[in-house]
């Protein structure tokens, strides 16, 4: 029989930082870059160890980079809105 390898404990912590970057506002944006961190070390280790995981990690960087995207455009569109309610003239008399 064949022996079954085990996933990389790093590429699956990468993959649900990633995840949890794309639903959590603001604070995923850290996420994403830990999801990042994770993904590059559980790289490094699967190289050495010869665990599987690539596709974890694979789908941990694209999730993370996704949410890191989305995170920064939400914060962009929350100040360019927030600067218009705050400078127009609109009188309430």
């Amino acid at each position: 029989m064949s022996e079954i390898k085990r996933s990389n404990s790093k590429a699956i912590v990468s993959l649900i930082m990633g995840v949890l970057s794309l639903f959590i506002p603001i604070i995923g944006i850290i996420l994403g870059i830990l999801g990042l961190i994770f993904a590059s070390k559980s790289k490094q280790e699967m190289n050495l160890t010869g665990e599987s995981g690539n596709g974890l990690v694979t789908a941990g960087k694209v999730c993370s980079i996704i949410g890191i995207i989305l995170n920064v455009l939400m914060i962009l569109i929350f100040m360019v809105f927030s600067y218009f309610v705050v400078n127009t003239d609109i009188s309430t008399y």
